[in-house]
Order: C-alpha cells, then structure tokens, then sequence
C-alpha cells in the first residue's frame, strides 16, 4: 500500500494479517481442524477463536480503552463503555473454510459513536486486502474501488446469502430471491457477506441483499460500499441496517430498484406503522401516500409502479444485536 493510512486502520490492517496468517496456516491441514456447532449449520472452529484473539490483543495492544464486539466473545473484552468499539468477525465463511473452499474473510470496522469510521476486509486465500477510511476512499490492495455504473436492474448481477438455520423464514426468502432473480442478469451467493459488500464496492456485484445478518458480518464491508460511491441501507431504504438483520446495497441506481422491490419484505416496522395499520382504512379513491415514493423516484429516475397491498402489521418486531454465539455463521 502506496499510501499513508489512518493509524488506526493501520493497526486494523496489522490485527486482519495476523488473523489472516492463522486462518491459512490452518487451511493447509483441514483434517485436524476441530470443528464444534453452535447449531444447526452454524459451525465454530479452533480458527475462529485463535484468530480473533490475536486480533483483539494487537487492538487493545494499541488502545486499551476501546470497546470490542466481536462474534465468538461478544463484549467480554474491552470498555464497555467507550466510545470507539471495534467490530469483528474473525472468520467470515467459517462453512467454506471447513470445506476448503476459499471463500472466507477477516472482517474489521472500528465504530465511533455509532458510526464506522475505518474498515478492513482481508481475503487471506487470495492476499486481497480491501480497506476503507470514512471520507478517504476504499481500496483494493493499491486500487482505489468504485461501484459499477449501471443503472438497470436487468443487466445487473446481484449477490445475496441464503438463510440457513433452524428458524429462519424460508419461504419469504424464496419470494424475494424469486422476485429478484427474474428482473436481473443473474444471482450469486458465495457465503461470505464480508467480502459480498467488497464486490458491490469493486463494481463485480451492482447490488446485494441478505436477511439474518449480525453486525460483525456488514460493519466493515458497510463503509466500503459507501466510501465507493454506493448506497447501503435496510429493505426500506433507511440508514438503519447495522442491527436490523435486513441489509441491501448496491450502486445508487440499482439500490434504488432493489429497496423498490424488497421494501414489501421488510421486517422494520415502527411504532407509527403499527399505529397506521390498526386505523381504518382510506377510501378507495384516496390512496395512501408512499414515504419512499420520492426516495425511489430519486434514486432510479422512474416513478414508482403502483403500490401493492398493504401489509397488515399486528405487532411490533423488535430487533436487536444478536447475543454472541446466537449470530449467523457464515
């Protein structure tokens, strides 16, 4: 890397290669990997928690009074009560690596007051390191990214995760990867939603979506996208992903198609949408207003298709940060 980063992206960076240095020391012998489940298709290993002890320990090496929230230790490290709390998911495609498919991360975001400020993202398989610091840019290795210019939905290739564990809503998935998968040019999904962001803000993917996700798999692959020029948001177009469990972002544009087409599957519900779907309802010739309407028109440059039924809502969702161990294991 030609140039000078932030100190403590350089410390992220530093933590993400000594964690990526035992994730491949551990690759070169995937038989006498321990592997333990924290359920159904949510595998741990030996890696993951010696890699994110290494990164912990570089981190509170350099700033002991800093947060931590991680996803095999949660919050027993660190200050709790910091202002800067560093996010980490040690291994990000625990499932890949276990099958010696070479599609995993390291993942690291340091968030101050609830807003990332520096990201790393190191593919230890290919020696990709992807990097970001808030208004300096992303980065692949020494290649400044930027997300793709395309602006149609049909001609765009889209990443997404499908859920995997006990409980999840297969069925609402399956609509919206359906609804998704025949207005674009094709869908992946690789397994590891660290890198997934890193490919929207390299321009491979136009846009990516998933449900189920923890705030240690986006974190830093958040600020990338948006330090490349896309947009990244919950399936109705808000700022609020980081702990809501709905995520999608892609270039401006195809952002704006994909909030239009996932916001129905939205699981964000407000107390005043709660309140809006218990009044009766409005005459037939009055319809109700769409809040995203403007929003949608803004970012696609079309107006909106007439809106669907609305969607009973007969309880609110609270949604919070998934306890550690409880968090998807991708």
């Amino acid at each position: 890397m030609s140039q000078a980063l932030h100190p403590m992206l350089n410390i992220a960076v530093k933590a993400a290669r000594a964690a990526g240095s035992i994730i491949n020391r551990a690759a070169l012998d995937l038989d006498l990997l321990q592997v333990g489940s924290k359920g159904p298709n949510d595998f741990v290993t030996e890696v993951d928690r010696a890699a994110e002890t290494a990164i912990i320990d570089i981190l509170l090496e350099a700033y002991p009074e800093h947060g931590i929230l991680a996803e095999e230790s949660g919050r027993e490290r660190g200050n709790r009560h910091s202002e800067f709390v560093w996010i980490i998911d040690p291994l990000d495609g625990t499932t890949n690596f276990v099958h010696g498919l070479p599609v995993y991360a390291v993942s690291i975001a340091l968030e101050h007051r609830g807003q990332v400020q520096q990201a790393v993202v190191y593919d230890p398989a290919r020696n990709d390191l992807f990097y970001a610091s808030r208004g300096r840019g992303a980065f692949l290795n020494d290649r400044r990214l930027r997300v793709s210019k395309r602006t149609r939905l049909a001609d765009s290739l889209i990443g997404t995760g499908f859920p995997f564990r006990k409980g999840d809503n297969f069925k609402r998935y399956l609509k919206m990867f359906e609804e998704v998968m025949q207005s674009c040019a094709g869908v992946r999904r690789p397994g590891a939603a660290a890198l997934d962001l890193c490919y929207v803000a390299a321009g491979w993917y136009d846009g990516f979506f998933e449900t189920g996700l923890s705030p240690w798999d986006i974190a830093a692959g958040s600020l990338m996208v948006t330090e490349a020029g896309g947009l990244i948001g919950n399936f109705t177009g808000e700022a609020d992903y980081l702990h809501q469990r709905e995520v999608v972002a892609g270039a401006p544009k195809i952002y704006g198609h994909l909030v239009q087409m996932l916001k129905p599957y939205s699981r964000v519900i407000k107390e005043g949408e709660v309140a809006a779907a218990s009044a009766p309802a409005p005459a037939a010739d009055a319809p109700a207003a769409d809040p995203t309407a403007a929003f949608i028109e803004s970012a696609t440059g079309e107006a909106p298709p007439a809106k669907r039924a609305p969607i009973r809502v007969k309880r609110a969702v609270s949604i919070g940060i998934a306890k550690p161990g409880q968090g998807p294991r991708r």
